[in-house]
């Protein structure tokens, strides 16, 4: 299977970014993200819909090769440093929860967007994603020195899916579990028609 094989089985038809979409572990070490595909996700988060325009987000990027990329990666926990230092990119997601002494209330929502889009971004280029929230946030505070102001919200990993990837047979295994998502009646608390 290849990331541009449907993978999601929908009710309807759905635009095609979003029904390739998925998030796989299974990721080529050696492929390099172009500048212009960074540059693309960016604009894409940046884009992103912001309650007031306020654009509560902020990002730390990172290759791999680098030493950001490697003090991001030291900061995952567990399984996750089995298989995301294979990525092209690590990003980390912040939400900017205050300004100006003041609670951005909705900073996470927005984050969530921006990173919505990103994701997308990727998916109509035939990249993959891969959020994560294990991750030591105490560590990239520190590495970073990131304010107070902002919250580390997930760690993303940027990259090329590689079926034939060598890793270890339990992240082969996750990758190609069924996917699975609650019916869509189960998410309408009201529907009004």
């Amino acid at each position: 299977m290849t990331a541009t094989d449907i993978r999601n089985e929908t009710s309807v038809p759905v635009s095609s970014p979003l029904a390739h979409r998925w998030s796989p572990r299974s990721l080529d070490g050696a492929h390099v993200l172009s500048a212009d595909d960074l540059t693309a996700l960016g604009e894409a988060a940046r884009w992103a819909p912001s309650a007031m325009n306020l654009q509560p987000t902020r990002f730390i990027v990172a290759r791999r090769g680098t030493d950001t990329f490697a003090k991001i990666a030291e900061s995952l926990a567990g399984f996750n440093q089995v298989w995301a230092p294979r990525a092209s990119a690590l990003v980390v997601a912040l939400a900017e929860t205050e300004r100006d002494g003041r609670p951005v209330r909705w900073a996470e929502y927005d984050l969530g967007q921006a990173v919505a889009h990103l994701t997308i971004e990727a998916a109509d280029r035939g990249l993959v994603t891969h959020q994560m929230g294990g991750f030591d946030v105490d560590q990239l505070r520190s590495v970073f020195r990131i304010d107070k102001a902002l919250t580390p919200v997930t760690v993303i990993a940027v990259g090329q899916y590689d079926p034939t990837a060598d890793i270890d047979e339990a992240v082969r295994e996750r990758d190609l579990e069924p996917r699975t998502r609650r019916e869509l009646d189960d998410l309408t608390l009201i529907l009004d028609i």
